[in-house]
């Protein structure tokens, strides 16, 4: 059997699909890393907004998808950029998706933390404004059991005058964090309203305020994610951090150089990516648990061309391709995102995600996600 894809010139090509899929099993919790994958949210189809409205979550199935990466031994990054906040999910949705992703990791005994933010200010605001938001998140996280992620925040970047503001604001919720947070750069290219975040669009300068910030505050970081898809700069800011304080990749074109190391330390990880490579990212990690560096980078090293297509410019639109594969992976029964969102993407990329997906072996049920894949085709005019 083959199916009809489009390419990016408009032409179709056949394509022969797996048969099989990867035999992945879940397995012993990890030992040598840390590691998180930022989760996604299910819309409710039958809800009758518009990409205006506040979101309509389908809480069964987007918890449901929390239970399939936990009993991988992953730990879900909850309410992050992968979960459309900003894009689609507000932070009325947002609180509630902690809240309820929150009670469901106490049990089943899985690991979270919750994105910190300030996106309640809709309309900029002042520092002090600022800082107010980010009370309030950081108090309901703090409640809800998990860890906290300070995530970057559009209008603290719309409101600070320089790096002194950066070092003010995080230093007072630093101070005021009842457990050791962490702090997350996310960089223009995921957001460009974060241009410039620290204080400066001079990466070494904004780097060194960065650093200022935990060097100040060691014992209330208990790590960092840094997504800047610049690998060397992460390994620099890596071999910078007070001891104790982790380093968590969010690089979803380096990651698995990052989290492998080398002679002079390596990365955790909390990435969107390893949503839709959970089992697969979770099996490497275990090969990499024995010291067997080799093997990891063969089971990830692969993975590393659909991330790459999934996260290519305009780099914010990727998680259109997450929501993309967790339909045709048979987590969810529609393809349809808060916000409208799944019109971010054309169809030859939705075809080149596919046929790298299923090269890799991703899928459960190949026959379900050809069936799919073959059903969106035809919504688009391509008969087979």
């Amino acid at each position: 059997m083959t199916i009809q894809l489009p390419g990016a010139d408009g032409a179709l090509r056949t394509y022969e699909p797996r048969t099989e899929p990867l035999a992945l099993t879940a397995g012993a919790p990890f030992t040598s890393r840390t590691v998180y994958s930022a989760a996604h949210v299910v819309a409710d189809p039958f809800a009758d907004v518009s990409p205006d409205s506040p979101a309509a979550v389908d809480w069964d199935a987007t918890l449901a998808f929390r239970r399939h990466l936990w009993s991988h031994g992953l730990g879900v990054a909850e309410a992050m950029d992968t979960a459309q906040r900003g894009m689609g999910l507000d932070w009325a949705g947002a609180a509630e998706l902690i809240r309820r992703s929150a009670a469901e990791a106490r049990a089943v005994g899985g690991r979270i933390a919750c994105g910190v933010g300030t996106d309640q200010l809709t309309a900029g605001g002042t520092l002090a404004e600022v800082r107010a938001a980010y009370e309030e998140q950081l108090a309901l996280v703090e409640e809800s059991g998990a860890r906290s992620i300070l995530m970057a925040s559009r209008a603290l970047a719309a409101a600070a005058s320089g790096p002194e503001d950066y070092l003010d604001v995080y230093g007072h919720l630093l101070r005021q964090a009842s457990e050791p947070v962490i702090l997350h750069w996310l960089g223009p290219m995921f957001d460009p309203a974060l241009e410039g975040y620290w204080g400066s669009s001079d990466l070494d300068a904004a780097t060194g305020a960065f650093l200022e910030v935990i060097a100040a505050h060691p014992d209330k970081v208990e790590g960092i994610k840094v997504s800047l898809l610049d690998a060397g700069r992460e390994i620099d800011i890596r071999r910078r951090l007070p001891r104790g304080v982790r380093c968590y990749t969010g690089d979803d074109f380096n990651y698995p150089e990052l989290i492998a190391g080398d002679e002079h330390g390596f990365s955790h990880a909390l990435l969107g990516i390893f949503d839709p490579l959970g089992p697969l990212a979770a099996e490497a990690v275990r090969v990499l648990d024995t010291g067997n560096t080799a093997g990891f980078r063969e089971l990830l090293d692969p993975t590393v061309e659909l991330s790459r297509h999934l996260f290519q410019a305009p780099t914010r639109f990727y998680k259109t391709g997450v929501v993309f594969l967790a339909w045709l992976a048979g987590h969810q029964p529609h393809f349809t995102m808060v916000g409208g969102l799944q019109s971010a993407r054309s169809l030859p990329h939705f075809a080149r995600a596919y046929e790298l997906a299923d090269g890799l072996g991703l899928f459960p049920d190949p026959k379900l996600a050809e069936e799919r894949m073959k059903t969106l085709l035809a919504l688009y005019g391509v008969t087979q």
